[in-house]
């Protein structure tokens, strides 16, 4: 029988007094603060389920308490069991009972079941949280963007067809071992497809690389008539034992998805490369598995495989608010948006704006100046005048520099925090991954601050 949380702890539920242990302690105090998180959290892990029979399990207070210490730690799902097992801050900050001892899939299954929307919601609650305790007003805030890669290797067109040919390969395999064999044939072209790859990575000539190229696309090609021909035969597969059935359907939609992509891939590596077409980057295929990777180009710097993300920071330090888009688009496009994201949350707009150069332009600043906003100050004029965004030089170079701290905020989520790369799988994963990152770096903003006051 699942519970919410555990009406009394053990009297050996200690808490050591270090550095950490006294966060820990602190972000603790918050959670218990604000107890509506935890129905939240409940909802998600009881799934709908009976909860008055079978094993406890964790707690939904349990599993929102390890959430947030795998990301506050930036730990794997193994490291996180060890130090459940081993740290007793780790212990008593999770409410572990004597004798519990989550294991690195249970974690997994029940961290991993609070969805995208569960941890929004959190988040407006630690936001209000904030708000009510005088330490975020949102009076002032400060708007950049950033790129969060996905868990994919870097995407050339080789790789990508010797990924298509490999899983593909793989999935032909495991679909022999059904009992019955399914009648389809194929061959694996494995070998001979690293082959040409390591030959186009080293090929000193076009002409061979060509050669190369056109060799793959043809083993590709072969791989891809085994594949069409195995997901009829897959559909149609008869057994007496219900596991082989559901079995092989899974293989032939695993298949047809496969199909899919590689057939994008063989497109885009021959009008790139043999006939040297400019395909668009929104036309592009990047991974098999995280298929929802977007390419983000941010000027003349590095290519990122990823998402693009807007934060809203305020003077505390706190991430306001968070955006996630898909596809590429112009940060001015998510100016008003992010503008209106803030009035949701805090019933008014915030009375000064700083935002990076890319948000800039005269309509922005005009409905900026519409929505009640006072001061706007973008770091790139983009011929503005500084008299057209705010009331005086003065006021710009604050703003200026105010603006210039989200760059800091945003460099400790990615080096402390994981938000440089997801490793959630899935288009939900990452946003599930993004918001709760994000809730962990503000759960220690908001303990760090109280502990300062104390």
């Amino acid at each position: 029988m699942r519970k919410k949380w555990d009406e009394q702890l053990s009297i050996f539920h200690i808490m050591p007094r270090s550095q950490v242990a006294r966060e820990l302690e602190a972000i603790s105090e918050i959670i218990d603060a604000n107890p509506q998180i935890i129905e939240f959290v409940y909802k998600d892990v009881a799934g709908g389920s009976r909860v008055d029979t079978g094993r406890s399990g964790m707690t939904a207070e349990q599993v929102l308490r390890c959430a947030v210490l795998k990301q506050y730690r930036n730990l794997s799902y193994e490291e996180l069991a060890f130090h459940l097992e081993d740290s007793w801050s780790f212990r008593s900050f999770a409410k572990m009972r004597m004798g519990q001892k989550p294991c690195a899939s249970t974690l997994q299954d029940n961290i991993t079941a609070i969805c995208e929307q569960t941890w929004e919601a959190i988040h407006r609650e630690i936001i209000g949280y904030a708000r009510g305790k005088g330490i975020e007003k949102g009076r002032t805030t400060r708007i950049d963007s950033t790129a969060v890669e996905t868990n994919i290797h870097d995407p050339t067109d080789s790789t990508l067809l010797q990924d298509g040919i490999r899983i593909i390969t793989r999935w032909l395999m495991e679909g022999k071992r059904l009992t019955p064999k399914p009648g389809y044939l194929f061959c694996d072209h494995n070998k001979s497809a690293k082959k040409q790859v390591l030959a186009i990575q080293n090929a000193k000539k076009e002409e061979l690389r060509q050669k190369a190229y056109k060799e793959l696309l043809r083993l590709a090609g072969c791989v891809r008539g085994y594949a069409a021909t195995a997901i009829p035969a897959l559909y149609d597969f008869e057994s007496q034992d219900v596991g082989q059935k559901l079995a092989a359907y899974a293989l032939a939609e695993k298949l047809d998805r496969a199909l899919y992509i590689l057939g994008r891939v063989m497109d885009q590596t021959q009008r790139r490369v043999l006939c040297n077409e400019k395909v668009p980057a929104s036309e592009k295929v990047v991974s098999f598995f995280e298929c929802h990777t977007d390419i983000i180009l941010k000027g003349n710097r590095q290519t990122h495989y990823g998402h693009k993300v807007v934060l809203n920071g305020g003077k505390s330090g706190l991430i306001i608010d968070c955006l996630i888009e898909r596809g590429n688009p112009n940060d001015a496009a998510l100016f008003e948006v992010m503008l209106q994201r803030i009035e949701e949350i805090y019933g008014r707009p915030p009375r000064q704006v700083a935002a990076d150069g890319g948000f800039a332009s005269k309509d922005n600043l005009e409905r900026a100046k519409q929505m009640g906003v006072k001061d706007i100050a973008f770091a790139k004029k983009r011929g503005l005048s500084v008299l057209e965004m705010v009331k005086s030089n003065w006021v710009y170079r604050k703003l200026r520099n105010f603006r210039a701290g989200i760059e800091a905020n945003i460099s400790w989520l990615k080096r402390s925090f994981g938000l440089d790369c997801c490793t959630w799988r899935g288009w939900a994963g990452f946003r599930r991954y993004l918001w709760s990152s994000i809730i962990s770096y503000n759960l220690l903003v908001l303990a760090r601050l109280q502990l300062a006051k104390a």
